[in-house]
C-alpha cells in the first residue's frame, strides 16, 4: 500500500476544491483559505517524498501546518492532524474500556476507534483555542459530527462520518458566524458554506475512500 493514503486523497481532493474553496473565503473571509490549505498539502506531501516516511504521515501534518501553514485555520489544522497521528500511533487511549487511560499499541490506518479517538482530542484541542461551540459557523460544525458518526463504530463508520461531516459542512451556509473573520460580514455570508468545516469534510471524505472505497460521499460544497 502507498505510503500516507488518507493525506495523499486528501491533498489531490483539495486540489480539486481550490477553487470552490477560494470561492467561499472571498465571500466570507479573506479569501486566502484554499491557497492556505492546498499549499500546505502540497508540503506535507513533498516532506513525506523527500523523507521516504512510511505509515500515515499526520505527526508530519500536524508539524507543517503548526510551523508553517498561515491564516487562522492553519494552525487549527495542525492541531487536528498532529491528534490524529498520536492516536494513530497509539499515543491517545482509544475508549474507556480499553485499559484504562492507558495508551494501546500503534493502530493500522484504517482503526475505527484510533481515528474517533484522534478527531476526538483534535475536536478538544481547537475548542481550547478557538472556543468555537456547533452553531458558531466554524470548522467544528463539521468535525463535532463526524467525531459522533466515528465514535458509534460499527460497519460503514467511515463513510457515516464522511456524510456527517458534509451535512455539518453545508449546514453553516445557514448560520451566522460568530468568531473570526466571517463575523464582521455578517449576513452578508449568509448562504456561504464555512470553508474550513468544508476543508474538515473533505478530510473525512478522503477517509472514506480510502477505507472503504465503495464509499459515493458527495462533495461537500
Amino acid at each position: 500500500m502507498t505510503a500516507s493514503p488518507v493525506l495523499r486523497r486528501y491533498a489531490a481532493d483539495v486540489e480539486a476544491a481550490h477553487a470552490e474553496l477560494t470561492r467561499l473565503d472571498q465571500l466570507s473571509g479573506d479569501g486566502d483559505f484554499g491557497d492556505n490549505l492546498r499549499s500546505g498539502l502540497r508540503r506535507v506531501i513533498d516532506e513525506l517524498d523527500r523523507s521516504g516516511t512510511a505509515g500515515h504521515g499526520f505527526d508530519v501534518a500536524g508539524q507543517v501546518f503548526l510551523d508553517d501553514v498561515g491564516g487562522t485555520s492553519g494552525p487549527l489544522f495542525g492541531l487536528l492532524f498532529t491528534e490524529i497521528g498520536r492516536a494513530l500511533d497509539g499515543d491517545v487511549p482509544v475508549g474507556r474500556a480499553l485499559d484504562g487511560d492507558k495508551p494501546v499499541g500503534r493502530a493500522l490506518d484504517g482503526d475505527v476507534p484510533s481515528w474517533a479517538a484522534g478527531a476526538s482530542a483534535g475536536l478538544a484541542a481547537i475548542q481550547r483555542v478557538g472556543e468555537a461551540e456547533v452553531g458558531d459557523c466554524t470548522l467544528v460544525d463539521a468535525l463535532v459530527p463526524a467525531v459522533a458518526a466515528l465514535e458509534s463504530d460499527g460497519a460503514g463508520a467511515f463513510a457515516r462520518a464522511a456524510a456527517a461531516a458534509a451535512d455539518g459542512a453545508r449546514s453553516t451556509a445557514e448560520l451566522r458566524a460568530r468568531l473570526g473573520r466571517a463575523s464582521y460580514v455578517g449576513e452578508r455570508a449568509r448562504g456561504v458554506a464555512d470553508p474550513g468545516a468544508v476543508g474538515v469534510a473533505l478530510l473525512f471524505r478522503a477517509l472514506a475512500e480510502v477505507e472503504e472505497p465503495g464509499s459515493r460521499i458527495a462533495p461537500p460544497y
